[in-house]
């Protein structure tokens, strides 16, 4: 098997602030996994929080690359096991490549990879939220008018999130779910979850750091669901996360692709708990993977694309406030623009 890269510094259409960082552009690493004709394509973004690099990236891919030389790939499942020493180290990297395994697969069988996942239909596909990152008040407005959509994503961690998202609620009927990316502490999670309850927010993602100890007390006395993010990153966090979340937000990057995401899937309805499927800020190749668990979830955070100012594919589409997946084989991607770089 060949593994050739695409490296890329992809330009926002908006600056785009979280709790931690201002981001201007997306740097990320597209691979290419051929297996004679057929080639699937796979993604992994530039994280700060995650520590996450170019470098980390591309040496990582080098490693793969070797073995994969001479690797017999069967299916993406096993290609994933062959490789889980990566996740540790770089889960990034082995999503990427476990996703790419995926598109591969599915062109050599000729079917969209949603009909090779068992229990996918598309009678339930719940419709994706488009975030704000944290902005001027009327600046955030301006995006609202620039972009309406029915479910609206708030990133907060702002000297006044509660007066921030008052002023947005006199200014859309839309659904509104909150992001605090963990900047809160236990006292203003209760507060807010009572105040946001009367705006209509529909949940809180990640109010606290990952692994605070009082994130079992906000779950009992909180006024509005809690999903985890930072908390829940790899299957082993699933079982972790009963009795601190009602929720999980499942994203392929940190969890090392299709392949465990899917367990995750089962492993969160095991326990009771909700589940999301959300990005990073990707292009239409990541997404069109993670887009693969639509029917299987309750929530979406799927807007990538949409916060890109030119998107490196074309594969899902958004159609008023939902996804449809594409019908071509593998993920049913199509590159464009972009030239590969020697690892």
């Amino acid at each position: 098997m060949k593994l050739n890269i695409f490296e890329n510094d992809l330009r926002l259409k908006y600056p785009f602030t979280i709790s931690r960082h201002t981001y201007q552009s997306q740097p990320n690493v597209v691979i290419a996994l051929q297996l004679g004709a057929w080639i699937g394509y796979g993604e992994a973004t530039v994280n700060p929080y995650y520590r996450i690099t170019i470098a980390n990236l591309k040496e990582s891919f080098r490693a793969m690359k070797i073995r994969l030389e001479t690797y017999h790939f069967t299916t993406p499942d096993q290609l994933w096991e062959d490789f889980s020493d990566f996740l540790p180290i770089n889960s990034f990297a082995l999503s990427a490549l476990n996703n790419a395994g995926w598109d591969l697969f599915g062109k050599m069988n000729n079917r969209p990879v949603s009909s090779l996942i068992d229990s996918v239909t598309e009678s339930k596909i719940p419709m994706t939220s488009y975030t704000l990152g944290i902005a001027d008040k009327v600046k955030m407005i301006e995006k609202m008018h620039d972009f309406p959509w029915p479910v609206y994503k708030i990133k907060l961690g702002t000297p006044d999130d509660l007066g921030l998202v008052q002023y947005l609620r006199k200014h859309t009927d839309a659904i509104i779910r909150v992001d605090a990316n963990c900047a809160w502490n236990a006292f203003e999670t209760m507060k807010l979850s009572r105040e946001f309850q009367q705006l209509n927010v529909e949940f809180i993602e990640q109010p606290l750091l990952a692994n605070d100890p009082e994130q079992q007390d906000c779950f009992s006395k909180s006024s509005l669901p809690l999903i985890a993010d930072e908390s829940c990153c790899v299957e082993s966090d699933v079982a972790n996360c009963q009795g601190k979340f009602h929720g999980i937000n499942i994203k392929l990057l940190k969890c090392g692709g299709i392949t465990p995401a899917l367990r995750m899937v089962q492993k969160a309805r095991e326990k009771g708990l909700k589940t999301m499927v959300g990005c990073m800020s990707e292009t239409s190749i990541g997404i069109s993977a993670a887009a693969q668990l639509l029917p299987l979830v309750d929530f979406a955070d799927l807007d990538g694309p949409l916060l890109l100012a030119e998107d490196l594919a074309s594969g899902v589409t958004y159609i008023d406030g939902y996804l449809k997946l594409s019908r071509g084989n593998g993920l049913g991607v199509t590159l464009s623009g972009i030239e590969a770089s020697a690892i």
